[in-house]
């Protein structure tokens, strides 16, 4: 047996979305038990409940496209494969749902502060030349010729 007898892996199922839609979340399943012997060098793989839960959870269509699983390699020669729940993740979306509320405050500032709009200039300009500087951007439809 190896020296490291356990792993952790994030197993991308991208692939998986090229098999027709109704055998994906299979297809995901297998593409799980085929990167464990692959890496961990061993035929005989088992996948904890909760591994296949969360394959399954949005249906047979829709897999996750990125899986975390832990991989163990047990005295009895088998591959079990668990649902990884590190706590370095769960500190790294604490951190990142903290910062957008401070982005949210400042931008709200900033909106404030824009739709503050100064007083008016008095024009010099005639009201005909206000009235056509403000179509110059309108297209205008041409007039239908009647039939009469």
């Amino acid at each position: 047996m190896s020296q490291e007898a356990e792993r952790v892996y994030t197993i991308n199922l991208g692939k998986v979305l090229l098999s027709p839609d109704n055998q994906r979340a299979k297809r995901a399943i297998n593409m799980i038990k085929e990167f464990a012997r692959r890496h961990m060098k061993t035929e005989e793989v088992k996948l904890e409940e909760d591994v296949s839960h969360l394959v399954w959870s949005r249906g047979i269509r829709r897999p996750p496209r990125k899986i975390r699983v832990r991989m163990t390699k047990t005295d009895e020669g088998y591959i079990l494969i668990s649902k990884y729940g590190g706590e370095e993740v769960s500190t790294e979306k604490d951190e990142k749902k903290t910062k957008p509320e401070k982005k949210k405050t400042q931008v709200s500032k900033l909106k404030g502060k824009l739709t503050h709009k100064p007083a008016a200039k008095p024009d010099t300009k005639s009201d005909t030349s206000s009235s056509s500087s403000k179509d110059k951007g309108v297209k205008s439809k041409p007039k239908r010729k009647s039939k009469n």
